[in-house]
């Protein structure tokens, strides 16, 4: 009767599990049911030893230096043709452009790009100090040369404020206006007369060397193949950095806003200097200046948020720093704003393009460390622009290829008098909402500039400096919305809110050289920081499955009675190998240290004994032995032997039989003979599936662990090592006479299994855990490789 009451329970269990999951694939929760489903493996205990046996671990031979350059160098049809195809990418999808599918949203966005290129580019040569004749250079002869060899095909190369303003500390550092001085143009008000002639030529000069120099690193990083080195650069270090950079660009455009003149400071705390004299200055304001100023980035900035808001409806953004700077130039012209009111205006822009120069290679020594700098700033920000539109548009950048080309597009560039570049966001975007597709579009905005490089731009000669000052404080908008990854960072990770505050901070007081590598040292020691705070957890197997959490975070989680699991979600290394054992020991809940001391006390004591139960015993043998010798029948017959190895046998014979009495060494007794409490805990598990590489020092620590706990009477295993830790292990002769392979088990299930059975060998339901682990079905098999594939696992 009670058997018919239990099958039917389980056929009403069944119908509602059967009724719940039709109910679940009816609601559209197919993958809910796929979840649900049961599943069953069984197998022998995997311990690092017998895994190799039966994986047939296969003795892996290195390849020399010799086989490898062999291989690197040699030369074949394919292999040439493919290494000139990576190395031109254009010759690679250029026969493959879909002509009726792109060439019209390529065109269209090369044409807002030029207009776009235009005002900036003027711009951001008075970021850089050198004349804007310059920055059209720019825009032309770099943006041509990676359109045959770049990889991204959304990004937009040529200047960009941040490596402008650099070069523009880089340039007045060398060619100061002091070192021009012609005299006072008058005595009242002491302004200084300056040969500008002379100090743009050598600014000139500065710039073009610094570009070469910084090309020349960049194809030399991207032919070893470092382009790596932007791992360095993580996101929150780069949007820090470019905010400060954003900050020293607008305190760099005050002058030009109110018309004061205001010298460039250099090194640390600069930009505090120069807002100091900034503000000294205010009394000196331009009036007619700073009204220009206002409503060219007023109206500007009002356009552009028209622009942001009807961007879905408007085919190309309104192009109003192209309106602005025709207007202000035609006003300027016919107003004569310079007569009248003293604005300054951008000067003579000669027509046509420049013969190549050669570089001023007698300022190259001093021009290393900045050439570096800009070099690793302008290949950072336009791999991590890059890689963004490639993720978006599901193509692939390939970043030391990414290096050889701005380093060709600075080198080529720099014989042409332009300074370094980079992409700009603000003109990437446009290519990339304008219907842009591949760097066609840079060709056509290529064609843009020396229409204007040959005939239009001699026209902005009337151009006011402060027109161009405001283009680029409100291009600046995009990096200063950056200061709203602070409320990002704090939801979602301090240590990266902590980065970007960091950088911002060291950008803003260091200066954008000094500042990118301490930031970036900073950021190496918050990874360093974490590893060595890592936390620290005992696990618990979660009931019915061979899944073990920290018991800590989740309730169900269970340990097992008689075993500690730990683990650590940091790898191990000598910065953090101490704090892992000392966690270990506070954690396991044994007084490791404490009991070896007793132990050894105990230990002590029992030799002090033994020497002194030996020192009686030899007094007997002695008497025994006169006795003897006189023929005096005595009572036993002592037979005393003292190994090498400390340990006593003393035979009692009394001519009766009877059995030697042997005592063991007192190294060798048990913490309950030397009358000490056992720990409750029989076998410690080494959770090692977070490690991911370990050193000498690791490994020391590991042999201390195992040696110390043995000494408590604590069994230590490791689990889940990753293949590439157990040939660490070898090559650091961690296995030896104390420690095997046989103590490495491929998950916490196997360890966890065996080490239950090894306590309980004899009982089945003790091996029944959560009904996960039971004795396997047979049990005549005649293979056992080791103690630990004497059984099974199930689960």
């Amino acid at each position: 009767m009670q058997e018919n009451s239990d099958d039917e329970t389980e056929r009403l269990a069944s119908n509602q599990e059967s009724a719940m999951i039709t109910n679940l694939e009816d609601d559209g929760a197919p993958n809910l049911r796929m979840r649900k489903t049961n599943y069953r493996v069984e197998r022998q205990i995997m311990d690092e030893e017998h895994l190799e046996v039966v994986a047939q671990r296969s003795e892996q031979t290195e390849v020399s230096i010799k086989d490898k350059l062999k291989e690197n160098l040699s030369c074949s049809g394919p292999k040439a043709k493919a290494l000139l195809f990576k190395f031109v990418p254009i010759l690679r999808w250029l026969p493959k452009y879909p002509f009726r599918e792109w060439l019209m949203g390529d065109i269209c966005s090369g044409f807002s790009v030029g207009i776009v290129q235009l005002p900036q580019s003027m711009a951001y040569a008075l970021l850089a100090a050198v004349p804007p004749v310059f920055g059209l250079y720019t825009s032309f002869f770099p943006v041509l040369m990676y359109f045959i060899f770049g990889t991204s095909r959304h990004v937009s190369v040529g200047s960009f404020a941040v490596l402008s303003v650099m070069l523009g500390t880089i340039t007045e550092r060398l060619a100061p206006d002091e070192d021009f001085q012609i005299g006072f143009l008058n005595n009242t008000n002491g302004t200084i007369n300056i040969d500008t002639e002379a100090r743009d030529l050598m600014r000139v000069k500065v710039a073009a060397m610094v570009t070469f120099l910084c090309g020349i690193f960049q194809i030399l990083l991207g032919a070893i193949r470092f382009g790596f080195v932007v791992t360095y650069l993580s996101d929150p270090l780069v949007r820090g950095y470019t905010t400060g950079a954003a900050v020293h660009v607008l305190v760099s455009q005050l002058k030009y806003v109110f018309g004061i003149p205001v010298p460039r400071k250099n090194g640390p705390l600069a930009l505090i200097y120069t807002l100091i004299d900034v503000i000294y200055a205010l009394h000196l304001t331009n009036i007619g200046t700073l009204v220009v100023s206002i409503l060219a980035m007023s109206t500007m900035f009002g356009v552009k948020v028209i622009n942001d808001y009807f961007k879905s409806k408007l085919p190309i953004p309104i192009p109003i720093e192209l309106i602005e700077v025709v207007i202000a130039t035609v006003i300027s012209a016919n107003v004569n704003l310079v007569g009248k009111y003293g604005i300054q205006v951008v000067g003579e822009i000669p027509k046509g393009l420049q013969a190549p120069v050669a570089p001023d290679f007698s300022i190259a020594s001093s021009l290393l460390g900045d050439a570096f700098a800009l070099a690793i700033v302008g290949y950072g920000i336009t791999i991590s622009l890059g890689k963004i539109f490639a993720l978006k548009h599901g193509y692939q950048v390939d970043s030391n290829q990414e290096l050889v080309a701005l380093g060709l597009s600075n080198f080529v560039g720099a014989f042409f008098q332009c300074f370094a570049v980079s992409c700009s966001m603000s003109r990437s975007l446009v290519q990339e909402t304008t219907g842009g597709n591949t760097q066609l579009a840079a060709a056509v905005s290529c064609v843009v500039m020396l229409v204007i490089i040959l005939e239009v731009g001699a026209l902005f000669s009337q151009l006011p400096k402060a027109v161009l000052s405001a283009i680029v404080i409100i291009n600046l908008k995009g990096m200063f919305g950056q200061f709203t990854d602070i409320c990002h960072f704090w939801k979602t990770n301090k240590i990266d809110l902590i980065v970007w505050i960091v950088t911002l901070i060291f950008t803003v007081l260091l200066g954008m050289d000094l500042g990118l590598v301490a930031s970036i040292a900073f950021a190496l020691l918050t990874v360093i920081f974490q590893t060595q705070l890592p936390k620290y957890s005992i696990l618990g197997q979660v009931p019915k499955t061979d899944i073990y959490r920290d018991i800590k975070q989740f309730d169900e989680a269970k340990e097992i009675p008689g075993i500690k699991i730990f683990q650590s979600s940091a790898t191990m290394y000598f910065a953090n190998a101490e704090l892992y054992e000392e966690a270990l020991k506070q954690m396991s809940g044994i007084n490791v240290s404490g009991l070896i001391s007793k132990k050894k006390k105990r230990i002590t004591k029992l030799k002090q004994k033994l020497k002194k139960q030996e020192k009686r015993d030899k007094k007997k043998a002695k008497k025994a032995q006169k006795l003897s010798e006189t023929g005096t029948d005595g009572p036993a017959t002592i037979i005393e032997n003292v190994g090498n190895d400390n340990s006593i046998s003393i035979e009692m014979d009394s001519g009766l039989d009877s059995t030697p009495k042997v005592s063991k060494k007192p190294e060798e007794q048990s913490l309950e003979a030397l009358g000490l409490q056992k720990p409750d805990v029989h076998s410690l598990i080494l959770d090692f599936s977070p490690v991911n590489f370990v050193d000498s020092v690791c490994i020391k620590i590991l042999r201390n662990i195992f040696r110390d706990y043995k000494d408590v009477e604590v069994d230590v295993y490791l689990a889940g090592c990753h293949w590439a830790i157990v040939q660490q292990f070898e090559q650091g002769e961690f296995f030896g006479k104390n420690i095997s392979k046989s103590q490495l088990f491929t998950t916490v299930h196997d360890a966890v299994t065996y080490c239950v059975m090894k306590s309980n060998p004899s009982t089945d339901q003790a091996l029944y855990m959560n009904g996960a682990l039971m004795l396997p079905h047979s049990q005549d098999q005649e293979q056992e490789p080791t103690p630990a594939s004497a059984a099974s696992t199930k689960f």
